[in-house]
């Protein structure tokens, strides 16, 4: 089970939205509006993210966030999205 960190409970705070650790196989994190209705999933788990990264290396995972941000550029416009909520809660992102 992926672990979320503070700092991710803390900016899906500041989005107004709940998170936890997904039910689904392959996803690190379900998202819930503030009525507790569900959202979506984000994060495979089979692949890092900047969190995993940065409890090893900060260097490296500011490196991976970079090239993240470079291959994902379109969906950090699109507001509410499965992308642009990866990019935050996930990449460290701030919009």
């Amino acid at each position: 089970m992926y672990k979320i960190t503070k700092k991710q409970y803390n900016l899906a705070n500041n989005l107004g939205i709940k998170i936890f650790p997904s039910e689904k196989k392959n996803y690190k994190i379900d998202i819930y509006d503030e009525n507790g209705i569900y959202h979506t999933s984000i994060g495979d788990k089979r692949y890092n993210d900047y969190f995993i990264y940065l409890s090893n290396n900060k260097q490296i995972a500011e490196e991976h966030k970079r090239r993240y941000l470079l291959r994902h550029a379109k969906e950090l416009y699109s507001i509410g999205s499965r992308g642009w909520f990866s990019a935050i809660l996930l990449w460290n992102y701030k919009p």
